[in-house]
């Protein structure tokens, strides 16, 4: 049982080389949590609701790969531009918002180019998902 996810979450992708603040949209009437509203696992829009992670240092980004081609094999890191194609997974079993599962701080999301992208910190500490 993990905690309840709001805006304001700070994310981190391996890949990337800083963290990153959630942004939540309602989709439906808003829902606060301790105080920030709450997130559901369709919150992973890139730059929308998951920015940007500072540089990028996987081969597998076609940017990092034709920076790294050009420095002759130096792995180059590149501007972070998440591609997620999927939501949140897990989410809540038994928290739902606006019909879709509470995101919680044990849900994880993955970039096309390799990254796995988690929560370091919820937005808050006192509630619990379930």
């Amino acid at each position: 049982m993990g905690q309840i996810v709001t805006q304001g979450a700070l994310l981190q992708c391996s890949f990337g080389a800083a963290p990153s603040s959630l942004v939540t949209i309602p989709k439906g009437a808003p829902v606060k949590t301790g105080g920030p509203m709450a997130a559901t696992i369709m919150d992973f829009a890139p730059i929308a609701n998951i920015p940007p992670f500072g540089m990028c240092n996987t081969p597998s980004n076609p940017t990092v790969a034709a920076a790294t081609t050009a420095a002759l094999g130096v792995l180059t890191p590149m501007p972070c531009v998440p591609v997620i194609p999927a939501p949140w997974v897990p989410g809540s079993p038994t928290v739902m918002i606006n019909n879709f599962p509470a995101l919680t701080d044990q849900s994880k999301c993955m970039c096309v180019w390799g990254g796995v992208i988690s929560v370091t910190f919820p937005g808050q500490v006192t509630v619990k998902a379930g």
